[in-house]
């Protein structure tokens, strides 16, 4: 589990295929305290296993899963990539809960700065607009964001010039692909709302009225 704040930036040293998939060979610039062969780090976004850890240089092994639903497959060597150690218990959740499970490839739609901010337009697969709500979060590359605005093909983020600085967020342009999942507790309501109203005998007690009444909907 993941928080969505990118502790550093990664470049890929090492790319080649295995088992159906690829392994890939990173190197942070960021140390590596205390770690643990086969702890969970978030390559820009995905959450992957990182094994024969040596300094800050790690390999992970990607699934065709994986490649399949994230932008991974396109890393070229000497890319640069977002990097999150997973969540420990002490930790503060300063973004929100991110699993590191993608969900599908957006694309940049328009760049254009506001002020000192950029914004940002990501088109997104039709299936997912319903998990994407105006002030919810969404996780882009690895980086949890606040949702501006949304509609039934697309939303927008503003991004602080800190944010743009410390990931690949300020690289991006018209066009190119990133690796989104939307928030996890929409999933669960829908799957909790699904299972009350068609399994027989089975009376959730979360419906619409109780979201509503709890600040859920409007």
């Amino acid at each position: 589990m993941f928080t969505g704040l990118v502790q550093g930036l990664g470049r890929v040293i090492k790319k080649s295929p295995a088992g159906g998939g690829m392994v890939f060979g990173l190197e942070a610039d960021f140390d590596l305290d205390h770690p643990q062969e086969g702890e969970s780090i978030a390559v820009n976004g995905a959450c992957l296993t990182a094994r024969d850890i040596q300094g800050r240089r790690f390999l992970v092994d990607v699934s065709p899963e994986s490649l399949a639903r994230t932008g991974l497959g396109s890393l070229d060597l000497d890319t640069t990539v977002n990097l999150e150690r997973a969540l420990r218990l002490s930790d503060r959740l300063g973004g929100h809960i991110v699993s590191g499970h993608v969900d599908a490839l957006g694309m940049v739609e328009g760049r254009r700065p506001v002020g000192d901010f950029t914004l940002f337009t990501f088109s997104l697969p039709s299936s997912l607009t319903k998990y994407v709500i105006e002030k919810g979060s969404i996780t882009i590359n690895g980086v949890s964001l606040t949702v501006n605005s949304c509609d039934n093909k697309s939303f927008s983020v503003s991004i602080i010039p800190h944010t743009l600085a410390v990931t690949t967020l300020g690289t991006l342009k018209n066009g190119d692909k990133v690796n989104i999942e939307v928030d996890i507790i929409g999933k669960y309501v829908e799957k909790l709302l699904v299972a009350g109203s068609s399994e027989p005998g089975q009376n959730s007690q979360i419906d619409k009225g109780f979201l509503a009444e709890h600040g859920f909907l409007r």
